[in-house]
């Protein structure tokens, strides 16, 4: 579903690689939680999957689209929600629902029956037809998350969905994540809540200063050495305090 491979990227003026020689394989049916530190090359990593940042080195294929020679039909396949969504404040919720619909080529009928299901989800119903500049970071985070999920893509990238989520919402959503993956599709996720990370996820990647350190299950985390019984939290911990290595076999 996700392949990246040997992927680098450093900003310009930057001493050091944001991200360095990243390998990195999500498959389909699987929840894949990004787990590292602030700083640590997490958004960096998603911007380029999506195709927002350009890779300075490496290839990222997305259903087995080239992200930078075939862009288009890699993001048709994915619904994307940014750490910090930047929507259309002079939209209202509908209007910018609809228009993200348009771009999706969503048809009417199916528009509108997946638009009722997700606003009534989110408690958005009566507030869809104000204006967003009116709305509050939390009914923000919902529109975005109604919007990545309108055209229902084999693919979700979230970067740090749970943000601003009333817990209902919260545990809606993790219930359309476990959903979707149960179809056959793919959830790739960014979370500083590791409890989250270690009820959801199927596999988790610890990024840090740029590098994957470890990948895997928690079942294969927790057997790697000096790391026996761990909990996330307490692996995190370790990995990213010590620089240790730890890595799933494909």
């Amino acid at each position: 579903m996700i392949r990246i491979q040997g992927v680098s990227k450093r900003y310009k003026g930057a001493a050091n690689f944001a991200v360095e020689n990243l390998d990195l394989h999500v498959r389909p049916g699987e929840i894949f939680g990004f787990l590292g530190p602030n700083g640590a090359g997490k958004t960096t990593t998603i911007k380029m999957i999506v195709g927002l940042l350009a890779a300075d080195k490496g290839r990222v294929l997305v259903n087995g689209h080239d992200i930078a020679s075939d862009p288009i039909a890699a993001k048709r396949s994915m619904g994307f929600v940014p750490d910090k969504p930047d929507l259309y404040p002079r939209l209202t919720g509908l209007e910018y629902l609809n228009l993200i619909g348009d771009v999706y080529g969503v048809d009417g009928p199916t528009r509108t029956k997946r638009l009722q299901h997700y606003l009534e989800m989110f408690q958005l119903t009566e507030a869809a037809g104000d204006l967003i500049q009116s709305f509050s970071r939390g009914m923000q985070q919902k529109l975005a998350l109604t919007s990545a999920l309108l055209h229902e893509p084999s693919l979700f990238i979230l970067d740090e969905p749970m943000v601003g989520l009333d817990p209902k919402s919260s545990h809606q959503f993790k219930e359309i994540m476990r959903q979707h993956t149960r179809q056959g599709n793919t959830v790739f996720f960014s979370t500083h809540v590791l409890e989250v990370a270690e009820q959801l996820c199927h596999r988790v990647g610890i990024i840090n200063q740029g590098r994957l350190i470890a990948s895997g299950t928690m079942d294969e985390l927790r057997t790697s050495p000096g790391h026996a019984g761990s909990s996330l939290e307490k692996l995190f911990l370790e990995l990213t305090d010590e620089g240790g290595s730890y890595e799933d076999q494909e």
